[in-house]
């Protein structure tokens, strides 16, 4: 009987699943913007290595953290990370200057395991793996998305398949 009154007093002060830990920490930088590089080699990538790249967090709930990614004067994009019942989730929600959706757009996808509270992977759901293939863009139809973040130093973004990787690295200090 102790044993078990130990084990169970362990598990309620256990630390937050990893997924959780994560999206705290990610919460932490509301309100701020950062400025990013291209870390990846790919030649696909120069032309936007050579843009002034920033990540605004903002639009933070308990649920939701939408963080527009701005390439240049570009300000299409937006990562949306949500809290679902087994994890998270990433989508890229892509917009022309008119609000309207882009042909390419809400596509991510769920994490498939715990992750850690540094890193966190996105392999392409269901939705995106038609989406790409209806729109002849069949290489993406294996996409991981990932992000990392050790806070005070870096927040990372990242994109890989086979023969590819991209990667972005924002300064967080």
């Amino acid at each position: 009987a102790t044993f078990l009154a130990l084990a169970l007093s362990a598990c309620a002060t256990a630390a937050p699943a990893p997924e959780s830990a994560f999206f705290a920490r990610l919460s932490t930088l509301c309100g701020q913007s950062f400025a990013g590089r291209v870390v990846s080699t790919d030649a696909v990538d120069a032309a936007i290595a050579s843009e002034t790249l920033v990540m605004n967090v903002r639009d933070c709930s308990a649920g939701e953290i939408r963080i527009p990614f701005n390439v240049g004067d570009n300000r299409s994009r937006t990562w949306v990370i949500t809290r679902t019942d087994s994890g998270l989730r990433l989508k890229h929600d892509h917009r022309h200057e008119d609000g309207s959706e882009d042909a390419l757009t809400q596509y991510g996808g769920d994490t498939v395991d715990a992750g850690s509270a540094l890193r966190q992977q996105f392999p392409a759901d269901a939705f995106s793996k038609a989406m790409f293939t209806r729109n002849n863009s069949l290489a993406a139809v294996d996409n991981v998305w990932a992000m990392e973040i050790e806070p005070g130093a870096v927040f990372a973004y990242e994109l890989s398949r086979p023969n590819r990787l991209f990667r972005v690295e924002f300064d967080l200090s």
